[in-house]
């Protein structure tokens, strides 16, 4: 990380709070003599394949009398929907607000002469079932801060409408998306035996299959094995992130409403095993949103197990 890099991080972590505390129509600071403005065009959310996708126009104008460099903050309108900015600059979440996340990102390029303008785009994804009428979201905000004062200068609300898969934007209804996840488990079989490689370790593969049904906020979903001793998780297949000890990830990161993933989990057992029984595996699915686990509206659907023998025939 640069100098610069380093203090436009600080900016965005030191001036969160601002989002945090309040959403007025109009920042306090906003006025002639404020050192920076933004504005805010409009955001249709196109209906897709996986959903909904849009971007926002966001036009921030250096009003002070010396070169600056600048950092945005993003309420987003629907939670779990900031999809990036464009150009591309480093962003970090900066907590929530009725469980949207504040986005807070640095401004890429040369720092604004005074009187510059500079547009920048922000994308937003939601993994909802598009619907054949228009619909709309409470909306978002977007606010600009001056790297030397690292505080809040200006903002501008904004509101997402979720364009018809009739092609309207009339009469939209209110967007409700749920809160509580509904993922569920499955196994191929309910017996798996590991067998002997060349090395003389022990190895097995289990189809799974995850399904997710509706629409709530997620970043990824994730399973909890409980092993018997000695088994232990070599990854999965396809594998797009590392596995954890007793934990990995659903390859893919997060999921369509409606979507199923299949892929293999691996299973590695050490050369001195005892050919037979093994004991069960135990797997749990959670869907992770942040830090933060969601609860699940069916959690009896989410645990499966296994039983795990080993043996010396290939």
């Amino acid at each position: 990380m640069n100098t610069r890099t380093g203090r436009r991080a600080g900016v965005l972590l030191g001036s969160t709070l601002a989002v945090l505390t309040a959403m007025p129509a109009t920042a306090a600071l906003a006025s002639t003599h404020a050192p920076a403005s933004v504005s805010a065009g409009r955001l249709v959310l196109e209906p897709t394949e996986g959903g909904y996708q849009g971007t926002l126009p966001v036009t921030i104008t250096n009003r002070s009398r010396i070169a600056e460099y600048y950092s945005i903050q993003v309420l987003e309108p629907v939670a779990g929907s900031f999809d990036g900015l464009r150009p591309t600059g480093a962003c970090v979440n900066g907590g929530r607000v009725e469980n949207r996340r504040v986005m807070a990102c640095g401004v890429d390029g040369p720092d604004l002469k005074p009187g510059e303008r500079r547009t920048l785009s922000v994308t937003f994804e939601v993994r909802t079932a598009p619907r054949s009428y228009a619909m709309i979201a409470k909306g978002g905000r977007v606010e600009v801060v001056p790297g030397h004062t690292q505080q809040v200068a200006d903002g501008a609300n904004f509101t997402a409408r979720f364009r018809g898969t009739d092609g309207s934007l009339r009469n939209p209804r209110p967007y409700v998306q749920d809160t509580s996840a509904n993922a569920s488990l499955t196994a191929g079989t309910d017996a798996l035996t590991l067998t002997r490689q060349a090395d003389g370790t022990y190895a097995g593969r289990l189809p799974v299959t995850v399904r997710y049904a509706g629409d709530a906020p997620h970043d990824y979903l994730a399973v909890r094995a409980a092993l018997p001793a000695g088994v232990e998780i070599a990854g999965t297949d396809p594998q797009d992130s590392p596995s954890f000890g007793e934990f990995f990830d659903v390859p893919g990161g997060r999921m369509n409403a409606g979507e199923v993933r299949t892929f293999a989990v691996l299973f590695r057992a050490p050369t001195e095993t005892v050919v037979g029984d093994l004991g069960a595996v135990e797997l749990t699915l959670s869907t992770r949103y942040g830090a933060d686990e969601v609860a699940d509206a069916s959690p009896a659907d989410n645990s499966l197990q296994v039983t795990l023998s080993a043996s010396d025939n290939s």
